[in-house]
């Protein structure tokens, strides 16, 4: 099976803290890099994680407060500083363009490659990325200011073709990419082999749902539906609900509920209040309500 990674570069809310590092997580599907939101500090995280610099290509802004957005500046520098030709992508609200050109213009002048923005509109539920492996789906989120969530669904693969068969049947390797796609095999005595026969269907595809800063939305259970993992923020504990709803976030208890009225697999849970020295209450209380909950701590890596 190929690579679903979900690298957790950062768990923490807006107050920094010596503990943990603002929000950013990187995908790892296929060996193509795909970063979720780039707080302070994220250049550092992803050295950390001994992530590959040239793989990453595009990154996901949810919204347009610090702890998601102002790593940018820093990577997208360092990018140049090691030489980077390739195109960095970014696919973000139309403000992030306005609001960093000028820096891009100040601090990245002469860089040897470009930054490119891909802006979607606030309340935006289309497809807004699209590859060979993994299409990228926004929905809106609750919170102070637009926001936005992310669903990564990958691609379908490729039939596994069983070599016991072709050898069998003498099947030329030039109809194995046919075959893998669908087609039956013709012999030449016009007798047709069903692709049933020649191949095992293709390793089920998988799902990653990203719900940024928000407060508890049942709507939202319509676009993350199913999904094999789910990463939503907790940053308070049940006792301060009413905190969290002022200020537009979820409790941990408010995040497991979203996972189990979703049916998702699994819950990962992060964007920790700096007044919580031990996320264990976080975590009990959201396994109280789904046992399928972890910490999406700094340097955890969590397969799919």
């Amino acid at each position: 099976m190929e690579r679903f990674d979900i690298h957790i570069l950062g768990c923490g809310s807006a107050l920094p803290t010596t503990r943990h590092n603002a929000t950013s997580q990187v995908i790892n599907l296929r060996e193509k890099l795909y970063m979720i939101d780039c707080g302070e500090g994220t250049q550092k995280q992803f050295r950390r994680a001994q992530l590959n610099f040239s793989r990453l290509n595009h990154i996901f802004i949810s919204h347009l407060h610090g702890d998601h957005c102002f790593g940018l500046i820093g990577l997208i520098s360092t990018f140049g500083l090691l030489g980077r030709t390739a195109t960095l992508h970014i696919h973000c609200f139309p403000e992030l363009e306005e609001l960093m050109r000028p820096q891009l213009d100040f601090f990245c002048e002469g860089m040897s490659y470009s930054v490119e923005f891909h802006p979607f509109p606030h309340g935006c539920t289309d497809i807004i990325y699209d590859d060979r492996s993994v299409s990228v789906q926004a929905f809106p989120l609750s919170h102070r200011i637009p926001c936005s969530g992310f669903v990564f669904r990958e691609k379908p693969t490729a039939a596994h073709i069983k070599r016991e068969m072709m050898d069998f049947y003498n099947i030329p390797f030039s109809q194995v990419g046919l075959i893998k796609n669908g087609a039956d095999y013709v012999m030449p005595n016009g007798t047709v082999i069903p692709n049933s026969r020649l191949t095992t269907p293709a390793t089920a595809t998988r799902s990653y749902a990203y719900c940024s800063d928000t407060r508890f939305n049942i709507n939202n259970t319509q676009y993350i539906k199913d999904v094999d993992l789910l990463f939503h923020e907790a940053t308070f504990a049940d006792s301060e609900a009413a905190r969290a709803a002022q200020t537009y976030h979820s409790t941990a208890h408010q995040a497991a509920e979203m996972a189990q009225r979703s049916g998702a697999k699994r819950l990962l849970i992060g964007h920790f209040s700096a007044r919580y020295t031990d996320e264990r209450l976080l975590l009990n209380e959201a396994r109280e309500v789904f046992p399928a909950t972890e910490l999406a701590e700094e340097g955890k890596v969590f397969k799919l």
